[in-house]
C-alpha cells in the first residue's frame, strides 16, 4: 500500500472525512428546516391553492430562481460578509455551512413544492369536507402523503450537497475537496486525489442507497 499510496497520510483523510460529514449533516439538517416551509409557501400561495396569494407566489418564487441560479462557487464568496456575520468566519467547516444551507434550500424547496403537487386534489378536498383547518390539512394530510418525495427529494439534495462540500474547498473549507485541491491538484499528488474521489463516490452511492431504501419503506401507494 505505501508503494502506491507513498503520499497519503490516512489521518489527514480521516480528518478531512469527518469535517466532510459534519458539513453535511449540518447543512442537510438546515436545508430541509427551511427548505419545507418554502416548498409548502410555494405550494399554497399557487393558483387554486388553499392560501392563493399570486403576489408572494411570484415573489417567493423569484427569490427561489435567482438563489438557484448562482454558481455555487460564486455564492461562496459573495456571502462571505454575510458568513462573517452569522458564524463570525468564512473559513473551515464552520465558515462552509452557511452557503451550503443558502444554495441548496431553494433546490429543495422546489424538490418539496413538486412532490405536494403529485397529491390528488381529493385528498385536500377531503380534509375540507371533515372540517380541518389550513395548518391541519397541511400537518396531517399534506405532508404525511408526500412524505415518500420529500425523502427522495432530501436524498437528491444530500447528493447535491456532497458536490457543493467538495467545491467549498476552493476557499479552504476544509472536508475531502480541501484535501483533494490542496494535495491532489495543486501538489500534483494522484494518489491523494484517487483516494479522496473513491471516499466522495462512496458516500453518494450510501446516500443514495438508503434514501431510495427509506423512500419506498414509507411509500404505500
Amino acid at each position: 500500500m505505501s508503494g502506491w499510496f507513498g503520499n497519503v497520510v490516512w489521518g489527514d483523510i480521516a480528518v478531512a472525512a469527518r469535517d466532510t460529514l459534519v458539513m453535511l449533516g449540518a447543512s442537510l439538517a438546515l436545508t430541509i428546516l427551511l427548505g419545507v416551509p418554502l416548498g409548502v409557501l410555494l405550494f399554497l400561495t399557487d393558483r387554486g391553492q388553499l392560501a392563493e396569494r399570486r403576489w408572494l407566489n411570484r415573489a417567493a418564487g423569484v427569490v427561489v430562481n435567482v438563489l438557484r441560479s448562482i454558481p455555487f462557487v460564486i455564492l461562496l464568496i459573495v456571502m462571505i460578509p454575510l458568513t462573517l456575520l452569522l458564524v463570525g468566519t468564512s473559513l473551515g467547516v464552520a465558515g462552509a455551512i452557511p452557503p451550503l444551507v443558502v444554495g441548496a434550500a431553494p433546490f429543495y424547496a422546489r424538490l418539496v413544492e413538486q412532490a405536494l403537487r403529485e397529491i390528488p386534489r381529493a385528498t385536500i378536498e377531503a380534509a375540507q369536507a371533515m372540517g380541518a383547518t389550513r395548518w391541519q390539512i397541511v400537518t396531517r394530510a399534506l405532508l404525511p402523503e408526500a412524505l415518500p418525495g420529500l425523502v427522495s427529494g432530501a436524498t437528491v439534495t444530500a447528493v447535491a450537497l456532497v458536490s457543493f462540500t467538495a467545491m467549498a474547498g476552493v476557499v479552504g473549507a476544509g472536508g475531502l475537496g480541501d484535501l483533494a485541491i490542496r494535495y491532489g491538484y495543486q501538489r500534483f499528488q494522484t494518489d491523494v486525489m484517487l483516494v479522496t474521489v473513491a471516499l466522495l463516490v462512496a458516500l453518494v452511492q450510501l446516500l443514495q442507497w438508503g434514501g431510495d431504501a427509506l423512500a419506498r419503506r414509507l411509500d404505500h401507494r
